[in-house]
């Protein structure tokens, strides 16, 4: 007889949206700079109380997708449904001494319909709003002026097996701020790649929003190591001569065989490595590459490749210990094999 009690399996996974310094540019960085609004430090890399995150204005927005199945004794999903949601957070603006928190607005939650599949259902689910602070701006389509200000939103998809497997995806987001996944476990998982505050501030009303008939493919890479993040501060803590390059995507920022002492962290965008021809991984913000040349006989080992536009820094390879780059260069390797 099939058994009466069927398994229950339940899955998790959730985005914070931040913004970084190196996120806006133009003009639109006097309020920031000015301290009338703010930039955001990075989340932590364990999510343990997203309530507390939020009331200490840690994130900008946040998504939090739960799905349950529930398998009978015959392998078939009897009962299956959704968790979660988004939470917003707030814009505290400080003017001559005064300080006033603007709450976001939080549109309705898109859960699509459950999708299944040989042995497993998809859910997916879409959560953001907007800020309550006015941004008047000049914008590309029809009224050509908006007042309210552009949406921000993360697409999570959780796909749960009856073998008891879970799969977590970033599958779209706005362009802008920065967004963050973490795993079941609260662990940084993902980040996306690529944050273009332009074209968020000038497309994401209206219908070009997933609440219209739009969303926006998310660019995710995997996650830095704790070493480079070390090392990533210390290169832009101003302890390091360091240049900022833009570079626009298919520019070359090195080529194998050539001769090379920099070594290049990346800000924003995606970098693709090759060697001999192969792609062999690709890097997105706060990832360090380029270090093996400076290891072994200074000559470029791979070939580097914008695979979209890219800000990176620059600096000079031997302002960084020579342990820290090797133990770097280690990980890369596995990293690389592990991959491809």
């Amino acid at each position: 007889m099939p058994n009466e009690n069927p398994t229950r399996i339940e899955g998790l996974v959730t985005s914070l949206s931040w913004i970084p310094s190196e996120a806006i540019e133009g003009a639109q960085r006097i309020a920031f700079d000015s301290g009338i609004t703010h930039y955001d430090p990075p989340p932590p890399s364990e999510v343990i109380d997203l309530e507390e995150l939020r009331v200490s204005d840690r994130f900008r927005f946040a998504n939090l997708l739960r799905a349950w199945i529930e398998v009978d004794g015959t392998g078939r999903v009897a009962e299956c449904g959704y968790g979660g949601g988004g939470m917003m957070g707030s814009t505290t603006v400080s003017v001559a001494g005064l300080r006033h928190k603007f709450e976001a607005v939080q549109l309705p939650d898109l859960q699509r319909e459950p999708e299944f599949g040989d042995g497993w259902v998809r859910f997916v689910q879409t959560t953001g709003g907007r800020t309550g602070l006015p941004a008047p701006r000049r914008v590309r389509r029809r009224p050509f002026i908006q007042w309210q200000a552009p949406l921000v939103w993360t697409t999570l998809s959780l796909t749960l097996h009856t073998d008891g497997r879970v799969e977590r995806a970033l599958t779209g987001a706005s362009r802008f701020p920065r967004h963050w996944v973490y795993d079941g476990q609260g662990a940084l998982s993902h980040k996306s790649g690529l944050t273009d505050f332009k074209d968020w501030y000038r497309q994401s009303f209206g219908r070009h929003t997933p609440w219209g008939d739009q969303d926006s493919e998310a660019l995710v890479t995997a996650v830095e190591t704790a070493l480079e993040r070390s090392l990533s501060a210390r290169v832009m803590g101003g302890g390091s001569k360091v240049r900022i390059d833009r570079f626009p995507a298919g520019t070359i920022l090195a080529k194998q065989g050539e001769a090379g002492t920099t070594v290049f962290l990346v800000l924003d965008g995606v970098i693709r490595v090759e060697h001999d021809g192969e792609r062999l991984a690709e890097y997105g913000p706060g990832a360090l590459l380029g270090e093996r040349a400076h290891l072994e006989d200074g000559a470029r080992t791979s070939t580097l490749e914008a695979v979209t536009a890219c800000r990176v820094a620059v600096v000079e390879a031997d302002q960084l210990e020579r342990a820290d780059l090797q133990e770097l260069s280690e990980g890369h390797r596995r990293e690389d094999q592990a991959r491809y």
